[in-house]
């Protein structure tokens, strides 16, 4: 097996049959597929291999801000859930960059953000087995997996693993061809855009989105001077994240099993039922921004920000002062905003699988096309047996809110593990339940 891929960089089409092959590749070097191979190491015959699009390693770039906060506790990293002495953990990350006791000194309630990412490029380093700069356009299969990218393949591997994490959702009305109508932005480019703009932070700013983006982009906006923000949510309030501890039932091996085995509309049910378990704002964010609408109210006898739940937004075009908003509201009616820029955060979707026609066809699917996966991660597909799929971020439906979510990444790639050396490498333990799910 070779380790080292430079394919992409030449521009040269390698023939498959001199492709390096590998046991088992991952699409995507994210959190998940990351802690997938940090966890493999020694119970699988060969370390798992990642490619991705990106030039180096990157999460979530333009979501870095000041204030930006995990909504996890950082033990659930890439792998002490189930290997607290694996090397790759966070501790272990914290004490090798000398931060370990700086870090406890600043007595942070929740880890930054752009901590976290750190962490993720310095595990991606340690492994040595992602490949940047791979921007994979196809998977299909011969007799084993083929993974190509813009100029020919790339790999071949026997087992394949997509974490391709996910795009920002963006409502139709906000489209415009290929991009977004002239005017909005999304909140992941809002620190960029802000950057490049020449005006002063004079007029009317609004953001569409009532979750923990649509609140940081707030936070952004008040941090920039921006004081007259309208903050749009679909939901009749800015509902705060629910990090209760029968909450975090929700989050925890033993209640993923009992998930599973649900009926399908009885899941759903229940997800919608525990949205804001995961979907919800941190509290300190809410704080803060509540914080900084009174002290400007203090100071300047107004507040920044104008919160409007309740409004979802329909439609939205160019008018003579800006970018108009039409919101039906969910008292009854509609009303019109405008404003001189729109910061779009109305959620995230999983991205689009690149497997080729004929792969998709040998693939067991859902009422909605979606992939049938198993218990542990593995889609049902024709050649199952001596070739596994795995997917991951993408089983919501099938193993809860927990499954985009970091709170058991480890757990998730233990499982994985599991199945593709064919026995029990790691024990899932979680025994001491009070809780008996109906």
């Amino acid at each position: 097996m070779k380790q080292s891929v430079t394919v992409e960089a030449g521009g040269a089409r390698m023939p498959e049959t001199t492709t390096p092959h590998h046991f088992v590749a991952g699409i995507g070097a994210g959190p998940a597929n990351l802690s997938l191979a940090a966890l493999a190491g020694r119970h699988l015959p060969e370390r798992v291999v990642l490619f991705d699009r990106q030039s180096g390693p990157s999460w979530h770039s333009g979501m870095l801000g000041a204030d930006a906060r995990l909504q996890n506790s950082w033990i659930k990293d890439l792998v002490s859930l189930v290997d607290p002495c694996n090397r790759l953990s966070f501790l272990n990350y914290l004490v090798t960059t000398g931060r370990i006791f700086a870090f406890l000194n600043a007595q942070f309630t929740a880890v930054p953000r752009v901590e976290y990412a750190r962490y993720l490029a310095w595990a991606a380093g340690e492994l040595g087995t992602v490949h940047y700069g791979v921007d994979v356009v196809e998977v299909d299969f011969t007799d084993r997996f083929v993974v190509r990218g813009r100029n020919g393949a790339v790999a071949t591997a026997d087992h394949l693993v997509l974490g391709l994490g996910t795009r920002p959702r963006v409502p139709e009305c906000f489209r415009s061809g290929t991009g977004l109508i002239e005017g909005a932005v999304l909140a992941e480019h809002l620190d960029a855009h802000l950057n490049r703009s020449e005006a002063p932070p004079a007029g009317q700013v609004i953001v569409v989105g009532g979750g923990q983006t649509g609140a940081e982009a707030v936070q952004c906006l008040i941090r920039r001077g921006y004081r007259d923000i309208r903050w749009l949510g679909r939901r009749h309030w800015f509902a705060p994240l629910d990090d209760s501890p029968p909450a975090n039932d929700f989050y925890r091996p033993t209640y993923q099993k009992f998930f599973y085995q649900l009926p399908d509309e009885v899941r759903r049910s229940y997800l919608a039922e525990q949205a804001y378990t995961s979907d919800g704002i941190s509290l300190d964010t809410l704080q803060e921004i509540y914080r900084a609408n009174y002290e400007a109210f203090l100071r300047d006898g107004r507040a920044p920000v104008m919160l409007l739940p309740g409004r979802d937004v329909v439609r939205a075009g160019s008018t003579g002062g800006g970018l108009g908003l039409w919101c039906e509201r969910g008292s009854g009616g509609r009303e019109r905003h405008t404003a001189g820029l729109v910061v779009i955060a109305t959620g995230r979707e999983p991205a689009p699988m690149p497997l080729s026609a004929a792969l998709h066809e040998l693939v067991e699917t859902d009422n909605a096309g979606e992939p049938l996966i198993e218990q542990d991660y593995s889609v049902r597909w024709k050649h199952s047996t001596a070739h596994k799929l795995f997917l991951q971020n993408r089983g919501r439906f099938t193993h809860g809110l927990a499954d985009p979510n970091l709170s058991l990444l480890s757990v998730r790639s233990a499982m994985i593990v599991n199945s593709l050396a064919d026995r029990e490498a790691y024990t899932i333990r979680d025994e001491q339940v009070y809780t008996m799910w109906a």
